[in-house]
Formats: structure tokens, C-alpha cells, sequence
């Protein structure tokens, strides 16, 4: 009997075999793109991910092309093990066929040390950042000594700056991979699967723009430290309309099927600031992301219970529209909002800015109920998974558990968006005016938001002001019948 690695499609780094020369199962199941509306850009790369992984692999690998997952296993004669998978479902359905679970990898902290963690905070809440500064401790980034290199942890006072007064930040567009043999062959089944009525996408095809071989993965990441690295901290939370990629790494989707080890990378980011090529903030607020936040979500997709996903404390009950479901940039007048769908149909991906305080803000704003919102960020975006999008979503975006990952929501009105974009000089709406045609949606919709929240967030100290704001707002009775008769029309 021959032991071999399953892989899923987001384990395809070396780092997922415990030797060089194991044996690997990698099954390409259509079912489960027949189950949901994914992205064509984001069935195009897990695809090619994995044929790319099977051909590195050679005659180590056995690829199926199945419908199911269940049916391949239970055939086989092999002894089976997996890296603990990605999702509460997935999880499930390997110890169904009774497959080997062996821990979790691809994260820099691992579930016995966020475990070790969680236990010395006694009934402390689970701060990111207590958390972030443990494992830099822990990995030795960016420490001199036991001092945080730059004299402080943090580094976000300097991280948001507002958009130059240009139209891009004139630095080097990201390095794009070239597509071969693999992308041709993955584009033919995906046409043919459509044209047979099997599957359909959202989003539209194009060249494929983020990393699907390890090769590929190592080079996006040299490019990146190299080119963008320096001017990613200032910028990280700005907008331009005419440069969507700005100073961005574009790693999350490499990282995300397991193409890059996260250490590996933090490392070559320290590497350039040890050089001297890069700025302390810029590395800082890289590697927070990196192994703070990303971890962070991560073990809190797992510490939460199952029933987190379906949590809703402010009652959100709207049901998500078809224009902004299908990406319907073209029926949209707010130029933030319709130039972030445009970008997601165009390429899978925007930034975490528009999907924080663009997409979720509008949502929240809205009353969508978040369990829509979560499934449309997971199928809409090339590095969406379910341990990625639920804690972002239910939890960040939405506050729909009430604070446990956020201590407010994130709520704003037009002026946070004309103060970190250039987006409203070109707009039809005025994010000062709240009533009226020239109403910004955003503007509008936060004094709706807290008005229609009002009771719950009461208690919450960190809104406090702008909700005693709602009783000095002489036009409420009218905004409310505004917003109302607004529904869910594009605005």
C-alpha cells in the first residue's frame, strides 16, 4: 500500500510534504464549482494552480479530474493523509472517509502556540494586537534584541496617508506571470463546462494576473520587495482610480493556496529592510498583515464556534441585489462603488480599502444580511476562502458578532472616502450633502445605518459622539424616507 499526501488546492506548496520525493493525491472535483458562482478569473487560477503543481510533481502525483472528492477516496488503495484542511466543511469530509488529519500548515503560528496564547490571556479579550506582537517575539522579526526594530510596534500613524495629487503613485506596475500550455488547456474546460451548462461565473476572463506555480510565487515576491515595497506602507489604505494595483504585493492569492510559506516571506521583507532599501513602516505594516492579521483570522475561524458564520447582532435581513451580486458596475452612478465592481469583474481582486470601506461599508449601510455578503466575498474574489471571509466579513466588515473582532463598526460616511481617494471630484454625488439628488449614497447611508442601530450600539463608547450627532440632524425625518425609497436600487 502506497502512503501519499492529498493535497487541496490550497496546499500546493513543498511545504505541505513532509519529504521531497512523498507520493501525492491531487483531485480537481467539478462539483464544486457546479455548487456555487465563483469568479471565471478565480476558477481559471485554482485550476491552473493545481495542473501546474501535478506537473512539477511528475509521476509522484496521481490527478484526478472527478466529480466529487468522496468518490475518488474511497477507491482508492492508497493510505491517504491530509494537512488539516482549510474549512469547518472540508474538515468534516476528510474524517468521513477516514483519512489521517495531521496539523495544520501554511501560518506562522500554530494552533498549540495560539492555544498557549488564548490560555495566558486568562479572560482578557483577544487583541490583534497583543497577539502581533507575540509572534514577532516569538519568530524573531523585526526585533533588535527584545526592543521592536524602529523603536515601536507600531507603525500605523504613518500608514495613512492620503493619495498623492497624481493619478498614480508612479511606481512599477506589479511583474505579471506568462500564461502557457496549462492556462490555455484550463481556459478550453472552463468554455466547455459553460457551453455544456454545468457551471456557470461571475466576473470576466482575462489574463491571468496573480501567481500559479511556486516559481511564479517566488518571483512575485522579489518583485514586490524590490519595486513597491517602499511606498506600500504610506499608501496601503489610499485609492487611486487610475492605479487599482498601487503599492499592493498581490501575494494573497500565492499565499492563500499555499504557494509561499508566510515566515519565508516576512523574512525577505526584513531582508530589504535590513538592507536598507526599505522604510521601517512600509516592512512593519507589511509584516502585520502577514503574520498578524492573516493569523489572526485564521485562528479565530477555528477558536469561534461553528455557529459564528451565522451570527447577525444587528438583524441585518436584506437581501443582497442582483446588480451588485453580478457586478453590475454599468448601472451604477457613485464612481467609488461602481469603479471597485468594475476592478473585481475586471481581475477577482481589489485591495482590503474598497473591500472594507467601499463593498462591507455599503452593505452594512444597507442592512444586507451578512451570511449573503460573506458567500458573495468568498466566490467574487480570487483569494476568497471560508476561514478568510468569514472572520473579515461577519465579523470586520459587517460587526455582525457584536464586537468580537472589531470594537466599532466600520462605518463611514463620504468623507472618509474623498479624504483616502480620488474618487469624488468625478462624482455625480457631493459626500457633503445627505438629502437630496446630489445626496452621497455613503454619506447618507451612515446616518441611516446609525439611526436604524441606534439601540444597539447604545452602550458602545467608541460611536458614541456621532450617535448623539443623529439628534442635531434637523433633515433625519427626511433622510429616513430618502433611504427607505432608496432600497436596494443601484445608487
Amino acid at each position: 500500500m502506497t502512503e501519499r499526501r492529498w493535497l487541496f488546492g490550497d496546499q500546493l506548496g513543498p511545504h505541505f510534504l513532509d519529504h521531497p520525493d512523498d507520493a501525492v493525491l491531487l483531485i480537481e472535483s467539478r462539483a464544486v464549482f457546479r455548487r456555487r458562482r465563483f469568479h471565471r478569473q478565480k476558477a481559471h487560477l485554482v485550476l491552473s494552480a493545481m495542473r501546474h503543481r501535478a506537473a512539477e510533481l511528475g509521476e509522484r502525483c496521481r490527478y484526478v479530474r472527478a466529480d466529487t472528492y468522496g468518490e475518488v477516496v474511497r477507491r482508492t488503495r492508497d493510505r491517504l493523509t491530509v494537512c488539516r484542511p482549510t474549512s469547518h466543511a472540508a474538515l468534516d469530509l476528510v474524517r468521513s472517509l477516514d483519512v489521517e488529519v495531521t496539523p495544520a500548515r501554511g501560518f506562522a503560528t500554530s494552533s498549540a502556540e495560539f492555544a498557549a496564547w488564548v490560555e495566558g490571556r486568562g479572560k482578557r479579550r483577544l487583541l490583534l494586537e497583543d497577539f502581533y506582537r507575540d509572534a514577532r517575539r516569538r519568530l524573531d522579526v523585526l526585533m533588535d534584541g527584545s526592543e521592536p526594530a524602529g523603536g515601536t510596534w507600531n507603525f500605523d500613524h504613518e500608514n495613512r496617508e492620503p493619495p498623492p495629487r497624481q493619478p498614480t503613485l508612479g511606481v512599477d506596475e506589479p511583474w505579471w506571470p506568462t500564461e502557457d500550455e496549462i492556462d490555455d488547456e484550463v481556459r478550453h474546460d472552463l468554455d466547455r463546462w459553460e457551453r455544456d451548462g454545468d457551471v456557470s461565473f461571475i466576473g470576466k476572463d482575462g489574463p491571468r494576473r496573480f501567481a500559479a506555480s511556486r516559481d511564479e510565487a517566488l518571483h512575485a515576491v522579489r518583485d514586490f520587495a524590490q519595486n513597491r515595497l517602499p511606498t506600500f506602507g504610506a499608501y496601503e489604505d489610499a485609492i487611486l482610480r487610475a492605479d487599482p494595483w498601487m503599492s499592493h504585493s498581490l501575494l494573497s492569492a500565492p499565499l492563500n493556496f499555499g504557494l509561499l510559506d508566510p515566515v519565508e516571506v516576512v523574512h525577505r521583507v526584513e531582508e530589504a529592510y535590513r538592507a536598507g532599501d526599505v522604510p521601517i513602516a512600509s516592512a512593519e505594516g507589511f509584516v502585520r498583515q502577514l503574520i498578524g492579521w492573516r493569523d489572526y483570522v485564521w485562528h479565530l475561524y477555528w477558536q469561534q464556534p461553528r455557529s459564528y458564520r451565522r451570527r447577525n447582532e444587528l438583524g441585518a435581513r436584506g437581501t443582497l441585489p442582483a446588480w451588485f451580486a453580478d457586478l453590475d458596475h454599468e448601472h451604477v452612478d457613485a464612481a467609488c462603488l461602481s469603479d471597485t465592481l468594475r476592478n473585481i469583474e475586471r481581475n477577482g481582486w481589489v485591495h482590503h480599502i474598497p473591500r472594507l470601506m467601499v463593498l462591507g461599508n455599503y452593505a452594512m449601510q444597507r442592512g444586507w444580511r451578512p451570511s449573503q455578503v460573506t458567500d458573495w466575498f468568498h466566490r467574487a474574489f480570487v483569494d476568497g476562502y471560508d476561514w478568510v471571509m468569514v472572520p473579515n466579513v461577519v465579523g470586520m466588515s459587517q460587526y455582525a458578532d457584536g464586537g468580537v473582532m472589531a470594537t466599532k463598526p466600520y462605518a463611514g460616511g463620504g468623507a472618509y472616502i474623498d479624504r483616502m481617494s480620488d474618487y469624488c471630484g468625478g462624482c455625480r454625488y457631493d459626500p457633503k450633502v445627505r438629502v437630496g439628488d446630489d445626496a452621497c449614497p455613503f454619506t447618507a447611508g451612515y446616518w441611516a445605518f446609525l439611526d436604524r442601530n441606534r439601540d444597539a450600539l447604545q452602550g458602545n463608547q467608541r460611536i458614541a459622539q456621532p450617535l448623539r450627532g443623529l439628534d442635531r440632524l434637523k433633515d433625519l425625518d427626511e433622510l429616513r424616507v430618502q433611504e427607505r425609497e432608496r432600497g436596494s436600487r443601484a445608487p
